[in-house]
């Protein structure tokens, strides 16, 4: 079964458009205002009209009350939320419920026993994501987007009840390796295609999906 890429914190219509061409099967918009890859929903809105049928559009939201995700979704079409914060097994239930929208839950993975959180979410979550854990060391911490990797063979062999996508640090040089150990149906990038955070490459886009094409 081919592998399924998400290309996230997309900003431009030239890099929505790499991602649409290299034939990502999911892109990301940003909400986070912290991030250096956030976008209003107006923007959004004028990107997502580049974006064909096939090719869902994720909102990343992190810790957002209801009146914002309503906010955003008054504004521009997506298809899929993705909530990248502390959200709970119940709030995430109350958002997925509320919106009927499908939802991505991130999960950030520094040791073995961070994985038990999926358990938690599965029923409630139409995707799980693993995401690398920043250390309480690092300045300037983002929920995701850190180019950060985590010990990937934490994955290996394991099940889970409901799809999910690998991400943390993923680049076009070590995808390949990142599928291989994890056997991850699903994986996202952002910082491991961009020149500095927040802005993306087209041609990166295009080597990442390539590699991810190739597996």
């Amino acid at each position: 079964m081919a592998v399924i890429a998400k290309i996230c914190g997309l900003k431009t219509a030239e890099t929505v458009q790499a991602a649409i061409d290299g034939g990502a099967g999911l892109i990301g918009f940003n909400f986070y205002p912290r991030s250096p890859r956030a976008i209003t929903a107006s923007v959004a809105r004028t990107l997502g009209q580049l974006v064909p049928a096939q090719v869902k559009k994720v909102g990343l939201f992190v810790d957002d009350d209801d009146a914002r995700i309503g906010e955003v979704l008054s504004s521009c079409e997506l298809d899929v939320l993705q909530l990248h914060g502390r959200e709970t097994p119940e709030r995430v239930a109350e958002i997925r419920t509320r919106f009927a929208k499908p939802v991505i839950k991130a999960i950030p993975v520094s040791a073995a026993e961070d994985l038990a959180a999926a358990a938690g979410y599965e029923p409630v979550v139409d995707y799980l994501m693993f995401d690398a854990k920043p250390p309480k060391s690092m300045a300037g911490a983002l929920p995701g987007g850190n180019a950060l990797c985590f010990d990937w063979t934490l994955l290996r062999g394991l099940r889970f009840a409901k799809p999910w996508l690998l991400a943390g640090g993923l680049t076009p040089e070590n995808v390949a390796e990142a599928v291989r150990v994890t056997g991850a149906p699903m994986v996202d990038v952002s910082s491991g295609v961009e020149d500095r955070p927040g802005e993306k490459n087209p041609s990166k886009i295009k080597a990442f999906l390539d590699a991810v094409r190739h597996l």
